[in-house]
């Protein structure tokens, strides 16, 4: 079905009256719906974008090491491979002219009684007074090459690797089972105990000095919750909902002894940030690091099934025995309160959160959306059993400690329902071969964790088997929806939720409405792929690594809506195929009129991967999609205006440092301020070592899809942030502002 582009901007900016009696259709098919037909420069956007690695459409290109102008037509391919023939990627954060970033905080910086973790990701500000306040940031996961080989230069102190070498590649090995005097336990316990200390989530305290720049200015507040927090002192998380009853009963699988305590948080990824000035942060791929699979009771397989792996610096909860059901959560904590840290909230699911989005209005219960990161995850909304009387009343996080969670079924008319997962809801699975991959994980029984079904006659068997949820999970009322909860992605699989393409953020929009940013929409083996019916390539049904931006409209325009609707309004690829400049879309924000902000996560081994003439494999056949990634050069940032003449097109804010991811996007209040994370600097090709670059070759197309060889200086490794020869990459926190200390967008002057 195709939307043309008036249907588009209808939907986009019309009121919900207008939306609840008009039509929404699916536009995954029709990508253009985001595009002018003769774009010009715009004159009104508050920066002049920046010139990234492909060729887009505006008709003037700013040229990347000069300050002359290239005027380059849309219609005119010969002046488009002039402009791009050469790029030159470079290592630092490329913000347009007339902005600077300031760096306020480095991994291996002194927070509290611990340090600046590693890998930042979700950044919020919460203001105490005028030109200050907290920033909570989320530390995700280690990049165990460049960590391993810059750990002794940032931290001061050496690791035990020694014992740990081996000619085996991959060499796992279960601590937990080991004896605790055995030295190889002991340094495995050592690593552990570092590596889950760079994981967490971070508060530190800023402020705003005359000039514009932002510091720390260390507050008793400011402290570290890590991934071990609870395990040498009393500063356990707590939790609440229906998941505790599993945590404190003796079931089928392993027991730590600790009851409803949990000993830390980790894989920190998305977050949000609450009206009344909580900070929610999502714990993602936990599964790295301690067990996924339970049993039908709920609790959890024992830590042997994820053995340390110092080659991935994963399995880091094996030698400590943590149990798998308490990690996969959402943690709420409050960062102006040092005593806090953190209550898992179970009602919201256990899963690899990785969004974040929060609707709260007076007399409405709270909406909570999420989404799982994984190739098949679902999207997810919570509804609070209570409503709120006062946004900014602190007694709201009590309404995430009751309610239901959803999971998301999107039909292929653009409509949707939200499914309950609850023990009543009647078993009903998708079918295998309308998924990328041809497969769907579901739970396995009565052994527990899942399996593959691969066939309609599997499903029909499992159907035959299995008639509610209730049939697949055991307990007591209050510990089968637990149980429910901490199985929230196969029990959303067995009741016929949509397997998406990676939800990877969500963003509420002033308007009530949602959107939801699907990062890639390919298919692995352990996982499985995204609904094809759903997630499609701009001109046909198939595998489309490059993503999508969907807005989903609650009918009625409340929170507690069970059906919805659904479109499509901005898709990744190339300008020539349809699609709008980027690929991988990640995190999102808005600014204080609306308009959205969004950075790519394309995966670091893809970046600056050259693509040879003809886009042909070594046997001659084109490549496939994820091949082409490297076309994007690096990670980068992206404004996209929801409303005015620059509707329908995206806009080059930032390109990142080498292999790098930006994240966590996040405004001050006055809009002057844009806090992000630079994750990852260096994590293919670690250090840069004495300047080093390379030479690399790229077939590119014009935006009419006539291709050209770009010939691109890249390189190799990364000294971000300093920039000095042969310094370590670092992840760091940075404040992007202008020079002279204006709006990055004007804010609107209230009534």
């Amino acid at each position: 079905m195709s939307v043309n582009r008036r249907d588009f901007l209808l939907f986009l900016s019309a009121g919900f009256t207008t939306l609840a009696v008009g039509s929404c259709q699916n536009s995954s098919k029709s990508p253009n719906i985001f595009s002018s037909p003769e774009p010009k420069f715009p004159q009104s956007l508050p920066f002049k974008p920046i010139k990234g690695p492909l060729p887009n459409s505006l008709d003037l290109i700013q040229a990347q090491t000069s300050k002359s102008v290239i005027p380059v037509s849309d219609n005119s391919p010969s002046e488009q491979i002039q402009a791009y023939s050469t790029y030159e990627v470079i290592d630092d954060l490329v913000l347009p002219e007339g902005f600077t970033y300031d760096l306020i905080a480095t991994w291996g910086d002194k927070v509290g009684n611990s340090r600046f973790g590693y890998n930042n990701d979700y950044v919020s500000f919460i203001s105490t007074g005028e030109d200050q306040g907290f920033l909570t940031v989320n530390f995700e996961y280690i990049s165990s090459a460049v960590w391993l080989e810059t750990y002794q230069q940032i931290i001061g102190e050496p690791l035990p690797l020694k014992n740990l070498q081996s000619s085996d590649p991959k060499p796992t090995i279960n601590a937990f089972e080991l004896p605790e005097k055995d030295p190889l336990r002991r340094d495995i316990l050592k690593l552990s105990q570092e590596g889950l200390t760079d994981l967490g989530i971070g508060v530190i305290s800023v402020g705003r000095q005359a000039d514009g720049r932002w510091v720390r200015t260390n507050s008793a507040a400011d402290r570290i919750i890590s991934g071990l927090s609870g395990w040498k002192n009393n500063q356990y998380l707590k939790a609440t909902g229906p998941a505790v009853a599993i945590f404190t009963k003796k079931g089928q699988g392993y027991d730590d002894q600790l009851g409803e305590k949990i000993i830390g948080t980790f894989a920190n990824c998305a977050g949000g940030t609450t009206p009344w000035g909580t900070v929610l942060s999502a714990e993602e791929n936990f599964q790295s690091h301690v067990t996924e699979a339970v049993y039908p009771d709920g609790t959890t397989y024992p830590p042997s099934e994820t053995p340390f792996l110092l080659e991935e610096m994963e399995g880091l909860g094996n030698v400590f025995g943590l149990a798998g059901n308490k990690y996969g959560w959402i943690v709420e904590v409050d960062p102006t309160n040092p005593q806090d840290y953190g209550t898992k909230h179970t009602w919201l699911g256990r899963y690899r959160h990785e969004a974040v989005g929060i609707r709260v209005e007076v007399g409405q219960p709270l909406a909570f959306y999420s989404g799982c990161d994984r190739r098949s995850g679902h999207l997810y909304k919570f509804v609070s059993k209570g409503t709120v009387k006062d946004p900014q009343d602190k007694k709201n996080s009590q309404l995430l400690t009751d309610g239901m969670l959803y999971a998301a079924q999107f039909n292929p008319d653009g409509t949707g329902r939200w499914i309950p997962l609850t023990a009543d809801t009647t078993i009903n699975p998708d079918q295998p071969n309308v998924h990328a991959g041809g497969i769907i994980a579901l739970p396995q029984r009565p052994k527990g964790g899942s399996f593959l079904a691969k066939t309609d006659e599997d499903i029909q068997n499992f159907k035959q088997q299995f008639k509610t949820l209730g049939d697949l999970y055991t307990g007591i009322p209050e510990e089968q929806q637990g149980a429910i909860l901490i199985d929230a992605h196969l029990a959303a699989s067995a009741v016929g939720a949509t397997c998406a393409a990676r939800p990877e953020d969500t963003e509420i929009a002033p308007d009530g409405s949602l959107f939801i940013a699907f990062t890639s929409g390919t298919a692995d083996a352990q996982t499985g792929g995204p609904n094809l019916e759903i997630f499609q390539a701009p001109s046909e049904k198939k595998q489309y690594e490059y993503g999508w931006l969907m807005r989903l409209v609650e009918d009625g325009n409340v929170p507690q809506a069970i059906t919805f609707r659904w479109q499509m309004v901005a898709t990744g690829g190339e300008i020539a195929e349809g699609g709008l400049g980027f690929a991988n879309p990640d995190n999102l924000a808005l600014d204080a009129i609306g308009n959205l902000w969004m950075v790519t996560d394309i995966s670091t081994s893809k970046h600056n991967q050259p693509v040879a003439q003809g886009r042909l494999d070594k046997n001659q056949q084109p490549l496939e999609n994820t091949e082409l990634l490297g076309l994007y050069g690096n990670n980068s940032f992206w404004f996209l205006p929801t409303s005015g003449e620059n509707l329908g097109q995206a806009f080059l804010f930032a390109m990142g440092p080498m292999e790098c991811e930006l994240t966590g996007p996040f405004f001050t209040p006055d809009q002057k301020t844009l806090f992000i994370a630079v994750q990852h600097p260096g994590e293919k090709n670690q250090t840069r070592r004495d300047m080093a670059t390379k030479t690399l070759e790229f077939a590119l197309q014009t935006t009419q899809g006539e291709e050209f060889i770009q010939t691109r200086q890249v390189p190799w490794g990364s000294n971000w942030p300093s920039k000095q020869t042969n310094d370590p990459p670092k992840p760091s926190l940075v404040a992007i502002r202008r020079i002279n200390s204006q709006q990055i967008v004007e804010k609107p002057n209230p009534l």
